[in-house]
């Protein structure tokens, strides 16, 4: 709800001095009357408006970022924590209504950042740079038909202000420092905007410990291994880039962007190992004491290009739009260790690995909308994907003999793989009765794949995607609605990549080329109220029911062979297909204002049941699983703003044991001045406890795994924001440039 006072005072016209002269009766001339028109024309404009933090829409949720102090110090991970029907953990994955396989736009548009490190893509974005937040649990037949979770779409900060203008935002913390600028221009028909963000999360420490127990069944032994250490995490990226919009005339717009993105993590750790043998077959016992040193680093850069028409006709309503994307991706990840026994100057192991890739892809796409009258409008249009993916592994083992690193062919490789996507769609609403509102399509999507790693062949495959969204509006501004969509989780490239990431050689991970999509048809029921005062209240069932359902699954070996070399005592974890999970959920969102509006709260809690039916691990009921989140926030005099944050996540079963919950709380305050275009502000988070304790438990029959990390998330920082530039009321027809266009 906008609630936007709007105070213009205008001095105009002032009409001075008209006299006459007359001449003398001697026969001079009369002279003509003088007229002298004095202008003077100040206009000001004050604009004072505040968005409600949360909108309901019919398919989807916005969260307008604005006012959101206690992310101010953060980036993007951060806002996902407040925004409704959004879980996120303490490690940065991301959850849509209990499904993580979600689609990540930036302002309507795919990066292939976001198939490479999503917690470090998510991570690199500034809180500040952020307009708004989009969950879209209801896609429609428009939207690609990518992630069965949903699409969440983040939209930057822009200006229609005509004028130069622009905005710094610079935060500095105990762990977390971050940067942006973002400029506008805009005059008559033509804007251009550029933006630069830099952030850094401070070297910070993880205690880690984990005991573990495997049994070799037919080697009739048992290894007991403890080991417990530390590891130094660091996090830093940018992004800069540039757009424009150019109205050619009242019909023709074209714009376009380009931006660059970068951003890189590292561990470096250390490890005591104790490792405890037992044969059963003699009844021997062997213990191996000693220690590992690794380094871990990723990067990722991308170069991500946009060029969009769009033509609009006399008719209402109807227009004509065309889309290029194009994204350049370069990720490359590398690691090496060594292990060493105690009392030793040499390690007796050691490896190290180089994976070097490109991810790049162009997206095609043309829509058409045709209102055949006020009631009833039609949508079509065709899109191609094209995504073409290398990787190369360059593996150097520790010779003992020269205390070297030197080649392993055997265990280096090079993997191509292309996939192309063929869609079109048809959609069309219409109101039933002047009733009901009905908005139902379909799209068909045709995918290709083509993959090069010995052993694997994945098939072509076709796929019918329809949606439908019934609704009722209320007089109360109530409105009932019941949604259904089907999805589709193609596998993105970190968990198509089979890099063996060996730094830790008894837990290995890795990708799985022969991963099959991930097929969903998701249902909601809800309701949802939007009161005059500006608060919102909303009530959803939802079901879920994933064909192919993808998990993260722990396989044990007792002896490892990667490409001729063995490993022992290894645990290889990779996602897999696992069958069909149901996913039935509750969820409740409230936004209140109170105190004449000094006062807002707003909470979301949720809960999910989920049940799997899979032929290899049988039938397992997963349990309930919450989260609950709550925000006040208070507007004292003077601009002052004060708010707290609370989030909640259980602890959740998986297939093979149970991942840990988490609890964190954040209070922040801001002051504005400078007329509200500069502002200063503080945050706090988990003040109280320096570690968030995580306890993630693997159970598979021959392995039992106890994994105990305590994760430093106490942080303290300052932030400050100044805007510049003109403000000048321009009326014009907001143009939406985005893939995701509002409902109509």
């Amino acid at each position: 709800m906008k609630q936007i006072p709007v105070l213009l005072t205008v001095i105009s016209t002032m009409f001075v001095n008209a006299q006459s002269k007359k001449t003398d009766l001697a026969g001079k001339k009369e002279n003509d009357t003088l007229k002298t028109d004095k202008v003077k024309t100040i206009q000001e404009v004050i604009i004072s408006g505040k968005k409600a933090v949360v909108e309901n829409k019919i398919d989807k949720i916005v969260y307008n970022v604005a006012n959101d102090l206690t992310s101010q110090n953060g980036a993007a991970i951060d806002v996902l924590r407040k925004v409704p029907q959004v879980t996120v953990d303490a490690d940065g994955n991301v959850e849509l209504q209990g499904n993580p396989n979600i689609r990540f736009l930036i302002n309507g548009k795919p990066s292939s950042i976001f198939g490479n490190s999503l917690a470090d893509a998510l991570a690199s974005i500034p809180a500040g740079q952020i307009k708004s937040i989009e969950a879209v649990t209801s896609p429609g037949s428009k939207y690609d038909a990518q992630g069965t979770g949903g699409i969440i779409n983040i939209i930057l900060n822009e200006t229609k202000v005509k004028g130069i203008n622009g905005i710094i935002n610079a935060s500095a913390g105990t762990r977390f420092e971050t940067g942006s600028l973002n400029l506008s221009y805009r005059n008559n028909n033509f804007s251009m905007n550029a933006f630069f963000s830099g952030n850094a999360q401070l070297k910070s420490r993880t205690p880690f410990s984990q005991e573990r127990l495997s049994k070799d069944i037919q080697g009739n032994s048992q290894t007991r291994l403890l080991q417990d250490g530390y590891t130094d995490f660091q996090r830093h990226g940018y992004r800069t880039g540039l757009g424009f919009d150019w109205s050619i005339n009242k019909e023709n717009t074209v714009s376009g962007s380009i931006s660059y993105n970068n951003f890189s993590n590292k561990n470096v750790g250390f490890i005591n190992q104790e490792q405890y043998i037992t044969d059963f077959s003699d009844s021997s016992f062997e213990s191996i004491l000693g220690y590992r040193n690794f380094y871990n680093r990723s990067t990722v850069s991308s170069i991500d290009g946009s060029l969009s028409y769009r033509k609009t006709f006399q008719k209402e309503g109807q227009e004509l739009t065309a889309d290029y994307v194009v994204s350049y991706g370069t990720p490359e990840s590398s690691y090496i260790q060594t292990q060493s026994l105690n009392g030793t100057v040499f390690p007796y192991n050691g490896i190290s690995a180089n994976n070097p890739g490109t991810d790049n892809s162009h997206n095609i796409s043309i829509d058409y909308v045709h209102p055949v009258s006020d009631n009833i409008t039609f949508e079509m249009g065709a899109k191609t994907i094209f995504q073409h993916i290398t990787n190369s592994t360059d593996v150097h083992v520790y010779n003992t003999l020269s205390n070297q690193y030197e080649p392993d062919p055997l265990q280096s490789y090079h993997l191509n793989y292309d996939m192309g996507v063929y869609a079109a769609y048809f959609s069309f609403s219409f109101k039933f009765y002047n009733w009901l509102d009905v908005r139902a399509g379909a799209r068909y999507e045709f995918t290709t794949l083509k993959i090069d790693f010995p052993g694997t062949h994945i098939p072509s495959y076709s796929l019918l995607v329809p949606s439908l969204i019934l609704s009722h509006k209320f007089n109360n501004n109530g409105t009932l609605k019941l949604a259904y969509s089907r999805r589709v989780e193609r596998p993105e490239y970190a968990e198509l990549n089979p890099f063996l990431n060996i730094s830790d050689p008894h837990n290995i991970t890795t990708g799985n080329p022969a991963l099959k999509p991930e097929i969903g048809n998701n249902m909601e029921f809800g309701y949802s109220k939007n009161f005059d005062n500006g608060g919102n209240i909303s009530m959803t069932l939802t079901e879920r029911i994933n064909s192919q359902d993808l998990k993260q699954i722990t396989t044990f070996y007792p002896v490892f062979t990667a490409n001729g070399v063995e490993y022992n005592d290894v645990s290889v974890t990779s996602r897999k297909n696992v069958g069909k999970e149901y996913n039935s959920g509750g969820i409740i969102t409230a936004s209140l204002p109170f105190c004449n509006n000094k006062l807002n709260v707003r909470g979301n809690f949720m809960a999910f049941h989920r049940y799997i039916v899979s032929d290899y691990f049988g039938n397992i009921d997963m349990g309930f699983r919450y989260r609950l989140n709550l925000n006040l926030n208070y507007q004292f005099a003077n601009d002052y703003i004060l708010e707290a944050f609370g989030n909640y996540n259980s602890a959740a079963k998986n297939i093979q044991g149970k991942n840990p919950q988490s609890i964190t709380y954040t209070l922040a305050g801001r002051k504005m001045f400078w007329n509200k275009k500069a502002s200063i502000g503080f945050t706090m988070t988990n003040p109280f406890n320096k570690y968030i304790r995580q306890v993630t438990t693997v159970i598979t029959g021959d392995y039992d795994s106890y994994s105990v990390r305590q994760l430093p998330f106490r942080s303290f920082g300052l932030s400050f924001s100044y805007k510049f530039g003109k403000t000048e009321l321009k009326k014009e027809k907001d143009i939406n440039k985005d893939f995701l266009n509002e409902p109509m």
